[in-house]
C-alpha cells in the first residue's frame, strides 16, 4: 500500500504535488504576502492542460468569496474551461485613484502567484472588474496590462485623459444608459463612445463599425460597436438601456468570442 501510494503521488501533475498546506479553492482564500484571493476551477479541468485566466476584481463592499459562486461569472469562466482568479480588496474595496496605488502591484503578484499553483496559457489572460472593480481592472491594465490579452469592464471606467503606460491587447466595456451608481460617462456633446475613448487613442483606431443588437436574454437588448481598424489592439462597446448590473450572459458572450467558441448561454 506504502509503494502504491507513492506512485500515485508520482502520477499526478507537479502544479498538484505541492504542500497540501498551501491548497486553496474557492471559499479557502490563496495568501499572497499578507493578502489573499479565491480561485474557482472549470468544469471537467484534467489538472495538466494549461487554463485561460480571468481575474477578476470585485465591486465595493464584496470580496472574491461571493466572485467564485457568481452566475454570471464563474458562472460563465466554469463552462467555459477557464480559472477564475478572485482578488481580495482592502476594506473590500479598491484603490484606482492614482497610478501609484499599491492594489496594482498586488495584482501582480495574484498573477504570479496562481502560475505556480497552476499550468497557464500565456497568451489567455483576462481581466475584468465590476462597478469599482471595474475601474481597478481599467487601472491595472494601464499601469502593468502588457501582457493581458484582454480587458473586459462592466460599469465602471476611469478618466479618460488618464496616461496609461501599457494597454491590453483589446477592450470589451459594457455600460448602462441609465446607470445611477457610476453615471455613464458621456462625452462633451453627448458622445456614447466617450466611455472607451482612452482606448481608442491609444489603439489609434479608426472609423466604429454599428454591429447591431444583441441578447443572451429575451429581456435585456445590447447594441454593440466595434473598433476593428485599430494600428493595435481593438475596441468594442456593448450599450444597454438599464442600471448598474452585470448583463445576464455578458461574460459568456464574451469569453466565447474570445476563445472562438460557440456562443452559448449560460
Amino acid at each position: 500500500m506504502r509503494w502504491f501510494a507513492f506512485l500515485l503521488l508520482l502520477s499526478l501533475p507537479a502544479h498538484a504535488m505541492g504542500p497540501w498546506k498551501d491548497r486553496c479553492l474557492e471559499q479557502d482564500p490563496c495568501v499572497v504576502g499578507d493578502r489573499s484571493y479565491h480561485v474557482k476551477e472549470p468544469d471537467g479541468w484534467d489538472g495538466e492542460t494549461p487554463l485561460p485566466v480571468l481575474m477578476h476584481f470585485h465591486g465595493w463592499q464584496r470580496q472574491g468569496t461571493l466572485i467564485v459562486q457568481h452566475g454570471r461569472i464563474a458562472g460563465a469562466t466554469r463552462r467555459r474551461g477557464v480559472l477564475l482568479v478572485a482578488p481580495n480588496g482592502l476594506g473590500r474595496s479598491w484603490d484606482f485613484w492614482d497610478p501609484e496605488t499599491d492594489d496594482v502591484p498586488f495584482a501582480r503578484a495574484v498573477l504570479e502567484d496562481i502560475k505556480t499553483r497552476y499550468p497557464i496559457a500565456d497568451d489567455q489572460i483576462f481581466v475584468s472588474g465590476y462597478s469599482w472593480g471595474s475601474n481597478m481592472a481599467w487601472r491595472f491594465v494601464c499601469q502593468d496590462g502588457a501582457d493581458v490579452s484582454a480587458l473586459m469592464a462592466v460599469s465602471g471606467t476611469l478618466s479618460q485623459d488618464e496616461d496609461c503606460l501599457t494597454a491590453p491587447g483589446e477592450v470589451r466595456q459594457v455600460y448602462g444608459l441609465k446607470d445611477n451608481v457610476l453615471d455613464f460617462p458621456f462625452g462633451p456633446n453627448g458622445e456614447q463612445d466617450n466611455v472607451v475613448r482612452l482606448w481608442r487613442e491609444a489603439y489609434d483606431c479608426g472609423e466604429p463599425e454599428a454591429k447591431g443588437d444583441w441578447k443572451q436574454v429575451d429581456f435585456l437588448t445590447l447594441q454593440r460597436t466595434e473598433w476593428n481598424t485599430c494600428a493595435t489592439g481593438r475596441v468594442s462597446l456593448d450599450i444597454h438601456p438599464g442600471g448598474h448590473f452585470i448583463p445576464h450572459g455578458w461574460f459568456a458572450r464574451q469569453l466565447d468570442e474570445l476563445l472562438n467558441r460557440p456562443f452559448s448561454y449560460p
